[in-house]
């Protein structure tokens, strides 16, 4: 590479205002330099400066006005070190210490949830809320923040925690619903993806996250929500006083496109070809979007049988752990030997973060992830290539990807300091480059609970009509005391669609002996819990993935999910359900049967009166019959395997009862990893299992970085 000559077409790219297309072409030419070992020239950091990329800037060979910039846009964000901010991001910032309300749209690689990190370290704030789409993505925040912050403020992620004097909390919408009557204040809301906002984009989760934006917004000071490729935001009452930043132009990474597809022009072999030579490159992480479960099988029984075995200490240690923990006959446990991870939305939670970790901080761990949309929308993980395996989505029908989704896909190529160039193999025809614009609308599932004054600038008329109504019916089934007590505090029904809950009440006062025996279910013998199981499944039909007697079934053997392992739980689901079936079905328990019973028993403690109450057994649907701690010590990274060999060696008694859940990692940081590492009970994976679940949870370090510019006007 002529590094002058391209440093000149940089310089006239600029001249003539076209600082997008020159940043690019800047970032090859870093790229050049760091596969080289080179220094930078005086020249080429003059032009990192003028494009506003100035964390790059090489101190070493800068001129001192250059020096000055990068000492000028640094941060406390909480790091030992303070680091440099770029251009945008100081923009953002300084709007934010303003006290002013933003929704940003910036590429993956802008850095938006550090300026959260920076927010927090200057202005000492007492309370903030941090809202997540994904438990992955909750545990990924919180394991930043509690190294950070941990020693200053109490990390929240569970709403049985009692508050502190300064509290960070990190929620899915569904858990920051059920928090809101805690909080009588907040300095800050943040929702990251809030695209999901939007039925749009997320018709599943939209409905709750609204029900939390409308509610936490009269308890926040100021707002901050985070979004990638939203070209536009439509008017709404939900961003109502927000001033939204389009930072779309702005990448730190430049992503360099492989139209393979051509090539390719439909034939499977020469697709399957194009992929095995993409990865021939054995020092690069590749992740793979591959749509579907059927894709993901294809595509790793593809590699399992043309690429060699690893041979790599931590990942033989991995599929052994993986063979003794989910039996030897699942697709994971052949692809990690070849140096290939499995992402998807059901898999269990510590399994996700350990694969994640092997493939982000292991250079001899996972080279390869093959994946659906939840690694591209649920953690923050970047790679040097990324392949587009299929250019579907993965849900009901199929459909082909639109441009927003495509652009998040691709938006994981790269990553500041460590892939300058983010590779990107098309190996189908990706769509149409178009701008999106965010709509978000209130949606009539959401009416429940909803007072029609007080939110009245938010519904239509004929949503307020229906709250009325809905309103008035309920009143007669219930009594006008039991429904101000179900939905006018913390909101007793953990459902959102209203017309549901109302055809749920109606069943129960029109057949009342259909409703008989449900005290059953708090009983110990599982086979007295089928005929109410079958009731509540009939309730949702197609809400369950597979059969409804068979999903009864499921539940009936989950009930043994703590005193034995997967791999004997398989044997008696065999030939129906799987290991990923299994995945998919305790979720369905965990989230879905258990939010339905729920409401179920909410409803019948106020028409029935009979002094009957199943919340033990809702709770044990909730944590998939595990203890409770040991099902929530899953999102801080300690799979339920380890636990449960940890408990019957005596070393720590998971049974016991606590006083929430930081109780005991309060518990496990007294007794400390060493302690909590026994030779003679984990294996040696178990134990690297351990040291990253203790690295999550030890208190942080209080760290001095405030550099001399604190102030909103000088950042």
């Amino acid at each position: 590479m002529d590094v002058f000559a391209k440093c000149s077409e940089i310089n006239d790219l600029l001249e003539q205002g076209n600082e997008s297309e020159a940043r690019n072409l800047l970032i090859s030419v870093l790229d050049y330099h760091l596969r080289n070992n080179l220094e930078y020239s005086e020249c080429l950091n003059r032009l990192i400066r003028e494009t506003g990329l100035y964390p790059y800037l090489q101190v070493q060979t800068a001129s001192w006005q250059d020096r000055f910039v990068f000492e000028a846009f640094k941060v406390n964000s909480g790091e030992s070190k303070a680091p440099t901010l770029h251009r945008e991001q100081s923009d953002v910032l300084r709007m934010l210490l303003r006290g002013e309300s933003i929704a940003v749209s910036a590429p993956t690689s802008f850095g938006k949830t550090f300026i959260i990190d920076a927010f927090i370290a200057i202005t000492r704030p007492n309370n903030v809320m941090i809202i997540v789409p994904t438990i992955a993505l909750m545990d990924e925040v919180r394991r930043r923040l509690q190294r950070k912050f941990g020693a200053e403020y109490k990390i929240i992620t569970t709403t049985d925690a009692e508050l502190a004097a300064r509290n960070l909390f990190i929620f899915p919408q569904e858990r920051a619903v059920g928090y809101i009557e805690s909080i009588s204040t907040l300095d800050l809301l943040v929702v990251d993806e809030f695209y999901k906002a939007s039925a749009d984009f997320d018709r599943a989760r939209s409905p709750v996250l609204l029900k939390a934006i409308l509610k936490l917004t009269k308890l926040a000071k100021q707002r901050y929500y985070l979004a990638p490729n939203i070209g536009s935001l439509a008017e709404n009452v939900f961003t109502k006083g927000m001033e939204f930043v389009d930072k779309l132009s702005f990448s730190t990474v430049f992503l360099q496109h492989h139209h393979l597809y051509r090539e390719i022009d439909g034939d499977q072999s020469k697709k399957d070809r194009a992929l095995l030579n993409v990865l021939k490159d054995q020092n690069r992480k590749t992740l793979i979007y591959a749509a579907s479960y059927a894709q993901i099988d294809k595509v790793v029984l593809l590699l399992t049988t043309e690429t060699p075995v690893k041979n790599r200490a931590v990942l033989e240690d991995f599929a052994e752990w993986l063979t003794e923990s989910y039996g030897p006959n699942w697709a994971l446990t052949n692809a990690v030997s070849h140096g290939v991870g499995i992402h998807n939305g059901q898999i269990h939670r510590s399994l996700s973060q350990i694969q994640l970790r092997l493939f982000d901080l292991e250079k001899d761990g996972l080279d390869t992830i093959v994946s659906t949309s939840s690694l591209i929308e649920g953690v923050n993980t970047s790679a040097e290539a990324v392949v587009l395996w299929k250019n579907r989505k993965g849900g009901r029908g199929n459909p082909y990807l639109d441009s927003f989704m495509y652009k998040n896909i691709i938006g994981r190529g790269g990553r500041m300091f460590k892939y300058f160039v983010g590779q990107i193999y098309l190996l189908e025809e990706p769509p149409a480059d178009s701008d999106t614009q965010l709509n978000i609308e209130f949606p009539d599932s959401a009416l429940g609970g909803m007072d029609e004054v007080e939110h009245s600038g938010s519904l239509s008329s004929e949503q307020i009509a229906k709250i009325i109504l809905f309103r008035e019916r309920m009143t007669e089934l219930l009594g006008e005391e039991a429904f101000a007590r179900l939905y006018k505090g913390a909101g007793a029904f953990q459902g959102s669609d209203s017309e549901f809950i109302l055809q749920i009440a109606e069943s129960m006062t029109a057949n009342p002996s259909e409703w008989n025996g449900l005290a059953y279910l708090n009983t110990s013998n599982p086979s007295k819990w089928e005929r109410i199981l079958y009731l509540l499944v009939n309730l949702a039909p197609g809400e369950w993935d597979i059969e409804y007697t068979k999903f009864v079934r499921f539940v009936k053997v989950l009930s043994k999910n703590w005193s034995v392992g997967l791999p004997q739980l398989l044997s008696e689901l065999a030939p129906d359900v799987g290991v990923d079936k299994f995945f998919t079905l305790e979720k369905n328990v965990t989230f879905k049967l258990s939010a339905l019973l729920h409401d179920v028993n909410e409803l019948q403690k106020e028409i029935f009166k009979n002094g009957v109450d199943v919340s033990p057994f809702v709770s044990k649907l909730s944590h998939a019959f595990l203890p409770s701690v040991v099902f929530q010590l899953e999102e801080y990274g300690l799979p339920r395997m380890i636990s449960r060999k940890v408990h019957r060696s005596g070393l720590f008694d998971f049974e016991a009862e606590y006083d929430g859940i930081h109780s005991v990692l309060e518990k496990l940081n007294a007794m400390g990893r060493e302690q909590f590492i026994q030779p003679q009970v984990l294996s040696d994976f178990e134990k690297y299992v351990v040291s990253y679940f203790f690295d999550g949870i030890k208190p942080g370090e209080i760290h001095d970085a405030s550099p001399r510019n604190q102030s909103p006007d000088k950042i």
